[in-house]
């Protein structure tokens, strides 16, 4: 390979939010944040969850003035 051409590779640890922590390698030195990883993934667990734990889902419906009724449907 030739020499200043390639990006280091680096020990990195990636972090998502459920608490998971992965040991690997990659171009980037820093710690990685991940909102979801395969230890939380609906594919990788078999569970359908709704993961929202910046709270879009409740900042849009106050935006755009939604609410929800009783039934769980937007009005």
């Amino acid at each position: 390979m030739k020499k200043n051409v390639h990006p280091g590779y680096y020990n990195t640890r990636i972090v998502c939010v459920c608490g998971n922590v992965i040991e690997t390698r990659a171009t980037v030195k820093e710690v990685v944040h991940v909102e979801i990883c395969s230890n939380c993934h609906p594919f990788f667990t078999g569970k359908q969850k709704l993961v929202d734990t910046a709270g879009r889902i409740e900042r849009f419906r106050r935006k755009y003035g939604m609410k929800t009724d009783a039934a769980g449907a937007a009005s």
